[in-house]
């Protein structure tokens, strides 16, 4: 079955927002992968809600939103209004985990939970049973271009363990130096999702970059 591919919007050029967009609509993507940041939980501040709208309003693709923001549970009513089929939240943003991810669920979206790179996945085992997704971030959040962290694929492994010892459908996604070569890794490890940002955006041929980590 080939990886879910989905773009990171972070990494689009946004004075030409709506020509990314209208890309990422003829390519093979599956989701577009939406960042946003408070400049608190991370030290970046990307989008809001003006621009999720303006995006959803464009893109035929389903928006996979990743909160880097405290307190995110505050949102869920802003964040169904703007259309998102999935809204990530951070453990580490989430004093009260369960009860967010319930309030996603019965928002009518499908709750995804994020774990920092030095967050083991392991305090997943209590709730990853109500969750449609893990997020496993391959840098430290907030900040788009760095370098992979290679320890990230013994998180994968030991995730996808997990997910098969339960008996869960649970999917895994990677956000964090994806490309070709790190992409391929992540597969073999066990990730069901790839985001990438610029080795999509910042390529000659995006959609076949895309097309080829489909592939993977």
């Amino acid at each position: 079955m080939p990886c879910i591919v989905a773009p990171s919007l972070l990494a689009a050029n946004f004075l030409h927002l709506e020509r990314e967009i209208e890309m990422i609509n003829r390519s093979e993507a599956d989701w577009l992968h939406l960042d946003i940041m408070d400049g608190v939980f991370v030290p970046n501040i990307s989008f809001g809600f003006p621009v999720i709208e303006k995006v959803a309003g464009i893109c035929k693709k389903p928006l996979d939103a990743h909160f880097m923001i405290v307190e995110p549970q505050k949102f869920i009513p802003e964040v169904k209004a703007c259309g998102i089929f999935q809204m990530n939240v951070h453990y580490e943003a989430c004093i009260h985990l369960h009860r967010t991810v319930w309030a996603i669920r019965e928002a009518g979206m499908y709750a995804a939970v994020t774990l920092n790179p030095h967050t083991p996945v392991e305090l997943l085992e209590d709730i990853i049973q109500d969750i449609n997704m893990v997020l496993l971030m391959s840098v430290n959040p907030g900040f788009g271009g760095q370098k992979f962290i290679e320890q990230s694929l013994d998180k994968v492994r030991r995730l996808k363990e997990m997910i098969i010892r339960k008996g869960l459908k649970t999917l895994i996604e990677v956000d964090g130096g994806v490309n070709l070569q790190t992409g391929k890794q992540l597969v073999d490890a066990g990730a069901d999702v790839l985001v990438a940002g610029n080795a999509i955006f910042n390529d000659q041929n995006p959609e076949q970059v895309i097309r080829d980590l489909k592939k993977l």
